[in-house]
């Protein structure tokens, strides 16, 4: 792989992130509703704040038992179809099951970051970075015969970072823009006449991104 190929999967990190910020299931309402009921702008920002952490620590949660296991690098490829496997079937779960997880309405809106965490687990939004980020891991030397374990960690350990890093900043950018707009000019009434919903969007972009994961493998 090339460095054209590394520089558009680093772009799908930020795409993505910028999709999960603009999905209302990844919180950004929340925010506005925080400022709305403190009547202060610093609250919408403590808010997002806290969604970004607890998004970040999903997606670190996700990517590094993926980096523990590309230490087994005659195995890569299985690693890869398997976990292209596993977001396409979990697209697929949410395509047919379209009901929001219930315990996420147990979460206290004072644990904002736990929220964040449990959200993105239950939506698969770290998942979705998986396939990316393998294909990340091999635009680098990280073979075996050539490289000692802890370079290979070092290595897979940083790109992990560096995606995860990315990604959240993108996701906190785009729905902190949304948020922030909607406190200032728009209001509740906004969210009321327009609210709207990805879940289907979310699924098949699920199924898409594991599809072609799998076949660049295959």
């Amino acid at each position: 792989m090339g460095i054209d190929t590394a520089a558009a999967l680093w772009w799908a990190v930020v795409v993505s992130g910028i999709y999960h910020g603009i999905n209302p299931a990844m919180g950004w309402p929340l925010a506005v509703s925080a400022a709305l009921m403190d009547r202060a702008e610093g609250s919408l920002f403590k808010a997002l704040g806290a969604l970004a952490a607890g998004h970040l620590l999903a997606m670190g949660a996700i990517l590094f038992p993926f980096t523990a296991l590309l230490f087994l690098a005659q195995w890569q490829r299985e690693i890869q179809i398997a976990a292209a496997c596993l977001v396409i079937g979990l697209g697929v779960y949410l395509l047919l099951n379209r009901r929001h997880p219930r315990f996420l309405a147990r979460v206290p809106p004072s644990r904002l970051a736990l929220w964040s965490f449990l959200a993105a687990m239950a939506h698969g939004a770290g998942l979705m970075l998986v396939p990316i980020y393998l294909g990340l891991c091999r635009t680098v030397d990280t073979d075996a015969g050539h490289a000692a374990a802890q370079d290979l960690m070092a290595s897979t350990a940083g790109i992990a970072i560096g995606v995860a890093l990315a990604h959240s900043v993108a996701m906190t950018l785009s729905g902190g823009m949304i948020a922030f707009g909607v406190y200032r000019w728009f209001g509740l009434r906004f969210l009321s006449r327009a609210w709207f919903n990805l879940d289907l969007l979310w699924a098949l972009s699920l199924i898409l991104v594991g599809a072609i994961s799998l076949l660049a493998v295959i």
